[in-house]
């Protein structure tokens, strides 16, 4: 199983989207989904969270996100988050740490390996990881838009 990731914001915080490419055995599966009030990380975490949430059984799976913030947190922070009882280096809260311990919780049933990727680069499914995303935010954005 490969999974590219992407999140969208437009303001940060503010109207927000998601969006997964997970390939499979020659078939393409795409999620999206957005909120009215989020931030562009929370809309990173949830789009890693959907897709492995979408997997019945557990798999081998391949991650690519260009989010240096959930590779990251995913793959060097967590465990000190854990240890310390949710509290960064200098004591202060774990930003959105519901979402990074719901993560956790569904990366366990896996074997995943994380890839971080640049953004906007001619990657042609984080291209259309993005437009997911975009397109996740877009319901949001026309709300926002009538208030």
């Amino acid at each position: 199983m490969v999974i590219w990731t992407d999140g969208a914001c437009s303001g940060n915080p503010g109207p927000g989207g998601w969006g997964a490419v997970m390939t499979f055995d020659g078939r393409r599966k795409e999620l999206s989904g957005g909120e009215a009030a989020t931030t562009n990380n929370r809309m990173e975490l949830t789009a890693a969270i959907q897709a492995l949430e979408a997997l019945r059984r557990p798999c081998e799976v391949d991650i690519h996100t260009d989010s240096a913030y959930l590779r990251g947190g995913i793959t060097a922070w967590l465990d000190g988050w854990n240890k310390n009882g949710w509290k960064t280096a200098d004591k202060k809260p774990v930003k959105n740490a519901e979402l990074w311990q719901r993560l956790e919780t569904v990366a366990h049933r896996h074997k995943i390996v994380w890839h971080w990727l640049k953004g906007h680069a001619g990657d042609a499914m984080n291209e259309r990881a993005d437009e997911l995303a975009r397109e996740g935010m877009q319901a949001f954005l026309k709300r926002g838009a009538r208030a």
